[in-house]
């Protein structure tokens, strides 16, 4: 059931990427991403492959060092929870990058590359997209005087 439910976790926050990156003039894409309820199905998931291995998870979190994470991840619930918390916090992200390039009007050929990129290695996504971001976002004008 781990290997399973390890495979749908991409699944349940891919139509929230697709609308995201193939609909994103559409108004109800907006609705959606405004939402963080969409990592509802994702964190089921984490939850139910984190309950088995919590003394091992809370070990890992409480008391970090690189053995201990080692010892998680090479367990299949707790790699399987480790992967449905990334991608809960990617399309987290994803949504509010998608928002924000709306309100900066950035266009969707653009941000559509930047979402497949956060999909994939969202550091370098998150990186990329905020320095766009710092470019187009509006000046301040400092007080003078």
């Amino acid at each position: 059931m781990t290997g399973t439910l390890f495979e749908i976790t991409f699944y349940l926050a891919a139509p929230f990427w697709l609308l995201m990156v193939f609909a994103p003039t559409w108004s109800g894409t907006a609705r959606v991403a405004a939402s963080p309820l969409t990592v509802l199905p994702v964190l089921v998931v984490y939850v139910v492959m984190a309950v088995p291995v919590f003394p091992e998870l809370w070990s890992a979190v409480s008391r970090p060092d690189i053995d201990t994470f080692r010892d998680l991840m090479a367990l299949a619930g707790g790699a399987g929870a480790l992967w449905a918390q990334v991608i809960a916090w990617d399309l987290l992200l994803g949504q509010w990058m998608y928002l924000q390039g709306r309100k900066l009007g950035l266009s969707p050929l653009l941000m559509g590359p930047l979402l497949v990129l956060t999909i994939l290695l969202s550091p370098f996504g998150l990186l990329i997209f905020l320095a766009v971001r710092a470019v187009r976002s509006p000046r301040r004008e400092t007080p003078t005087g």
